[in-house]
């Protein structure tokens, strides 16, 4: 969860400068790189991470044996446009490629944020946005941490926007799972 009033450092960093910091953090305290801005991230509630936490579960038994590997939010994905460089750490994220970086995927197929009152203005505009240029990503994922409610936004239909409920089922198609809504939160 990104914070702008937490932003870090008072200068603007290059993308090289920004890794050599944040991967060598020892702080706890992780932070995302938007176009050498710095912005420091949030704890997450107990709720938050329940939801991330079970979501992972499903998506590492589903793609067990496969070549497709779950990471969770200590894993940040890198976005590049030309001079537009951002890093975040999604909650969670699932990569079916090899990637060439210990420290961030630039592939990922599906990415998830879950989303709270801090940050679900960003996770709706900024990262949807950014998100959409990889090319590679074919879903992305909002999760809300009060209530069994799930959004998704698919590449093959122009990221137009689906939401499920409670007892419905959503298949994530970027990876063949389908589950009901309400098993992420119970």
């Amino acid at each position: 969860m990104t914070n702008p009033a937490f932003a870090l450092p008072d200068s603007i960093l290059t993308p090289e400068a920004y890794l050599l910091m944040e991967n060598d953090n020892n702080t706890g305290t992780r932070h995302e790189f938007v176009n050498g801005l710095v912005y420091a991230m949030t704890g997450a509630s107990r709720d938050h991470n329940r939801i991330s936490g079970r979501l992972y579960v499903h998506l590492s038994q589903h793609l067990q044996g496969t070549r497709c590997e779950p990471f969770q939010s200590d894993m940040k994905v890198k976005i590049q446009r030309g001079g537009d460089v951002r890093f975040y750490y999604p909650d969670v994220q699932v990569a079916c490629e090899e990637e060439a970086d210990r420290y961030y995927n630039e592939h990922p197929c599906l990415i998830v944020e879950v989303l709270s009152d801090s940050t679900q203005r960003i996770d709706r505009t900024e990262k949807l946005m950014a998100y959409q240029t990889i090319e590679c990503l074919q879903e992305y994922v909002l999760l809300s941490q009060d209530s069994p409610y799930l959004e998704v936004y698919r590449r093959r239909t122009a990221w137009q926007h689906y939401s499920f409920f409670e007892k419905q089922s959503v298949t994530l198609e970027s990876i063949d799972l389908t589950l009901v809504v309400e098993a992420l939160y119970s």
